[in-house]
């Protein structure tokens, strides 16, 4: 047995205490976005396996906590590293081996040459996951751009990793940890269609001659 399903068979709850499993997959996701090197995304995979094998779990439920758990802990992740700075990872860093210096500046680039793409790749890979909401609010990014970012790869990330591990079953720990790769590369491909096609449809209409005045026709 892998760690998502012997974890989802430590938290095997009674349908009463639903709610509470709910709580502790939005809390979990939440602090580890906020910045503290948790095990968010094997909490998720864990809650959906149990959502296979109980009916004391829906899925839709599971999806949407840990969903909210990112978009909440990145933007409280977010003010935390816009007022706290630089200080903040340096202090982390002597704690967390998560924070070192090499993996900070390598965050920084990515920020620095993709922005906003790198908040909603990036809850696809796990250390971007951490380091996501405190890295924006340091670097100072527009904050509606980045809720806007960080909503929509939290969905994503919560929904593809969550109906995966819900249909794989026990299977999960075998395979999972491919999926994220696959599962970005999906999202990468459908962003550049829609950004090639918005590129296109923007050079045609400026292409697009404007009309001739009436009064310029008389002349």
């Amino acid at each position: 047995m892998g760690e998502p399903l012997l974890i989802a068979q430590a938290i095997a709850i009674p349908s009463g205490v639903a709610v509470l499993a709910y709580l502790v997959v939005g809390l979990v996701i939440g602090v580890e976005s906020m910045g503290v090197p948790l095990p968010g995304e094997t909490t998720l995979i864990a809650a959906a396996l149990l959502a296979s094998q109980q009916h004391h779990l829906k899925i839709e439920f599971v999806i949407l906590a840990a969903a909210a758990g990112a978009i909440i802990g990145d933007s409280i992740g977010y003010f935390i590293g816009r007022k706290a700075g630089r200080r903040l990872f340096e202090r982390l860093g002597k704690r967390f081996h998560h924070f070192s210096e090499d993996r900070i500046v390598r965050a920084e680039k990515y920020f620095h040459k993709y922005g906003v793409w790198t908040v909603f790749f990036g809850r696809f890979v796990a250390l971007l996951r951490i380091f996501a909401g405190p890295m924006a609010g340091m670097l100072r990014m527009h904050y509606p751009r980045f809720l806007v970012a960080n909503a929509a790869g939290g969905i994503a990330w919560a929904t593809t990793i969550g109906v995966v591990a819900y249909k794989i079953g026990d299977n999960a720990d075998k395979i999972f940890g491919r999926v994220s790769v696959f599962a970005l590369i999906a999202v990468a491909v459908v962003a550049v269609a829609l950004y090639v096609v918005h590129k296109v449809r923007k050079r045609r209409r400026e292409q697009v001659p404007e009309p001739v005045p009436a009064e310029s026709a008389d002349v």
